[in-house]
């Protein structure tokens, strides 16, 4: 794998640390700025919705330079929305400043699967799209802990100082290390948009949005639930959220090893056992050890994904594929945005902290339905294909020698 792949995998490990750390610290930031949980939830929600728009708009304002230029300039506006985050004085700033930061998200993620893709050989595309993806995967491993660790010790305005120092290391890994790659100039966008029409495109993103919608209903609760359900310590919530970070590197790693050979069996099982984990979650959330072991399935099933999900994108949108690519990593986050407005919901209504594992379990289903749906789909056109060139007539054979 080419050594420019570490360098989208540092700033991916940036942006997965300030996306996922804010679920550890959401009780410290409710009570710094006196609202509701559900309330502290909108700061998910909203960095979400930041990377729904964020993704094609950055991604099109990016059609007229070169990709590592439009990755560094992403990795800056980044950086400026987690300072405005750490100094924020009210409730509204911290929510802009998550928004700032969000919608470098999606435009990154995009064209760096653009990047990695491009540069390795056909057959390696998901692997390499994988090893980008590794930096968000091990952001959960060691960025998320250890910021939520220093969040509850030092206060939480000092992880995101750090969040942005990581924006700094990004920038100048990609400044470094990613070639200069022609950017899709004179790429029109009305060109970018006729991969849209593919019904394909559109259910591998409606399967991510519910997806991975799915894991973000039970993860986004998931310290309210382990301390107030499970009886854990709110210090022991940095250790669940290695365990976390450990499944989603595993299942990113096998996703992208399996995706280049048995894409859609892989989001069958990996969609269908999501499900069935989420819903007996409910159950295990009462228990310290059967919790702690549900929530790795979580995340590796969630992450086992991404991988096959992002090259379905890419490959059925070919010929145009970049703002699809970006489009679909927004739908990711339109997914968190969904689900976890409605984990909110259904804890504000009284349902309790473990309600929000039953909205993700639905939402897992939901993708498991659209994923038959598409299978279903491809094999008919592979079908008919094969009968039209079985009865195709033969070409007229030319007599040799005869002009």
């Amino acid at each position: 794998m080419p050594l420019a792949l570490l360098a989208l995998a540092i700033g991916a490990f940036g942006i997965g640390t300030t996306e996922f750390v804010i679920m550890g610290l959401l009780p410290d930031v409710a009570a710094d700025f006196q609202v509701s949980i559900p309330t502290a939830g909108f700061l998910v929600t909203g960095y979400a919705l930041g990377v729904v728009l964020g993704a094609p708009l950055m991604t099109v304002l990016g059609t007229r330079v070169t990709r590592k230029r439009m990755l560094m300039l992403l990795m800056g506006l980044f950086i400026v929305g987690n300072v405005v985050s750490a100094l924020a004085p009210v409730f509204g700033v911290m929510l802009a400043g998550r928004v700032i930061a969000s919608l470098a998200h999606g435009a990154f993620f995009g064209i760096g699967s653009v990047v990695a893709a491009d540069l390795v050989a056909p057959e390696k595309k998901a692997g390499a799209i994988a090893m980008m993806f590794t930096g968000l995967t091990v952001a959960n491993v060691v960025g998320v802990p250890l910021g939520t660790y220093i969040g509850q010790s030092v206060g939480w305005r000092t992880t995101f100082f750090i969040v942005a120092g990581l924006g700094v290391l990004g920038l100048l890994g990609v400044a470094k290390l990613v070639p200069e790659q022609p950017g899709p100039g004179g790429v029109r966008i009305r060109h970018e948009l006729a991969a849209f029409r593919n019904v394909q495109v559109l259910l591998a993103m409606a399967m991510t949005v519910l997806g991975f919608g799915g894991v973000f209903a039970a993860i986004t609760y998931i310290t309210p639930m382990m301390t107030e359900i499970a009886g854990y310590s709110p210090s022991s919530v940095t250790w669940l959220l290695v365990l976390f970070g450990l499944g989603m590197v595993g299942g990113n790693l096998l996703g992208g090893k399996f995706a280049d050979r048995h894409l859609m069996p892989l989001l069958y099982v990996s969609l269908g056992a999501l499900a069935v984990v989420l819903a007996l979650f409910t159950l295990t959330a009462h228990d310290k050890t059967a919790a702690a072991v549900t929530i790795v399935l979580i995340g590796g099933l969630g992450f086992a994904t991404v991988p096959p999900l992002q090259k379905r994108v890419l490959d059925q949108a070919a010929g145009a594929p970049t703002l699809a690519s970006a489009v679909n990593i927004g739908a990711f986050n339109l997914g968190n945005a969904l689900s976890a407005w409605l984990g909110g919901m259904v804890i504000a209504a009284g349902l309790g902290y473990t309600a929000p594992n039953w909205v993700g379990a639905v939402l897992a289903a939901s993708a498991l339905v659209l994923a038959l749906v598409s299978g279903a789909l491809e094999r008919r056109t592979v079908t008919r294909s094969r009968l039209v060139a079985e009865h195709a007539p033969e070409p007229v054979a030319v007599a040799a020698g005869r002009h």
